[in-house]
């Protein structure tokens, strides 16, 4: 005789990003709104629709004053591994045994609790890369390494825009294995990469998987307006990987690496969605890193002067995921591609050039940015990914904007992100 089981199913249609030392709640994403509340992911402050989660606290370092910007760490060029063969599994293996001396634990307790992150070794002078979340509001930090060396770190750069920290330790050069950055740019759409860390706190862990997508774009942890009043808006971090590998709480601050064993992206956060049985996040799959070339750009300036100063436009453009032919069509714009002003800081850089927002009743009348510098700017996050990368503040950008039925060019002067 045949008994049939019913199993009740019940789906949780909530996403949450998840920042990977802890999970990241953004159960009130709202549903889409109509077209005066179109509000984006942003360049400059705005409303966020993703809360995240991660060790909040006051930066110490930050400040109004211009910052020195320190100058690009080199991208070393991609060389064979030696003695790698063409088989997958020996190359993933000779990548792991180089890695993994370069790969340290981080343990940290804060006025939260405490909590396990990972980190990676930039230098032979004893710094070493991790996130803010993991590193950068702490009152103690231990750093294990693979060889069973514990010694107490010390934060001294902090970079709250792209999620980024430095940490100093106390060793003997020839105990300290720095790892390469590679140029997160040669890392193409199908990459091979694998990501190394503690995972939960399972030290030396190694998974696999490929780039799956260039310039992503998430909310930062710096932030603007009154809590207090609602007014809390978010700065937005660009040009991050999408990665398959999987990687966990406790992966935060490690290494992705390509099978050269070059570090192309610091492993940031996962996007999770319903509930396990357990009662925690569902991991989807989805991985972002910070791009490597985010990092050579940024560390040297945490490490001379434990912070970086963040080109700013002084605008809000309508989210990539909200553009379509639909909303572009009520919008009365030309095209659905772009990057459209939806808000102008009062004072601010954009104000200042003269780049028009959207009505905050219509939604309609705004900029269509379609270029800067003469680059395509298809998507927000385009212009943000070359803003960051390219541009410091006191610099000139030049915006080709559709304005109605005309094109024009409008030149503006960048700021600095306070």
């Amino acid at each position: 005789m045949k008994t049939k089981v019913m199993i009740p199913l019940m789906l949780i249609l909530v996403l949450v990003l998840s920042s990977l030392a802890c999970s990241i709640n953004t159960q009130n994403i709202p549903k889409i709104p109509s077209l005066p509340d179109l509000v984006p992911a942003l360049a400059t402050p705005t409303a966020t629709s993703l809360t995240s989660t991660a060790q909040s606290g006051t930066d110490s370092t930050q400040s109004g004053a211009t910052v020195p910007i320190a100058t690009t760490i080199p991208a070393q060029p991609a060389a064979p591994i030696a003695g790698a063969s063409a088989d997958l599994q020996a190359e993933l293996q000779q990548v792991y045994q180089q890695a993994l001396p370069g790969v340290v634990m981080i343990r940290f307790t804060s006025a939260d609790g405490s909590g396990e992150g990972t980190g990676f070794v930039i230098d032979k002078e004893g710094h070493i890369v991790t996130n803010y979340h993991v590193a950068g509001d702490v009152q103690s930090l231990e750093v294990d390494f693979a060889d069973g060396t514990k010694v107490v770190g010390e934060t001294i750069g902090r970079d709250l825009d792209s999620d980024l920290a430095v940490v100093k330790v106390d060793m003997p050069a020839d105990k300290l294995h720095p790892l390469p950055l590679g140029d997160s740019d040669q890392a193409p759409v199908g990459t091979i990469v694998v990501a190394i860390g503690s995972p939960y706190g399972l030290g030396g862990t190694m998974t696999m998987g490929i780039i799956s997508a260039h310039g992503r774009t998430l909310d930062s942890l710096r932030s603007s307006g009154d809590p207090t009043q609602g007014t809390t808006q978010y700065f937005a971090a660009g040009d991050l990987l999408q990665t398959d590998a999987s990687i966990n709480p406790g992966n935060s601050g490690g290494p992705l690496l390509n099978l050269q064993g070059q570090v192309i992206g610091v492993n940031r956060a996962i996007q999770t969605a319903g509930t396990s049985l357990s009662g925690g996040a569902v991991n989807t799959g989805i991985g972002f890193a910070i791009s490597s070339n985010i990092v050579r750009r940024v560390v040297p300036s945490l490490i001379e002067s434990g912070t970086y100063a963040y080109p700013y436009l002084g605008l809000s453009a309508m989210s990539d995921d909200r553009m379509s032919l639909s909303i572009a069509n009520q919008l009365g714009l030309p095209q659905a591609s772009g990057a459209y002003i939806v808000d102008v800081i009062v004072d601010g850089p954009a104000a200042k050039a003269g780049l028009v927002a959207a009505d905050s009743q219509t939604g309609k009348g705004g900029d269509l940015i379609i270029a800067i510098d003469g680059k395509p700017v298809v998507t927000f996050s385009d212009l943000l990914s070359y803003l960051i990368l390219n541009k410091n503040p006191g610099d000139t950008v030049n915006f080709t904007v559709l304005r109605g039925s005309k094109q024009i060019v409008v030149p503006l002067v960048v700021g600095t992100r306070k």
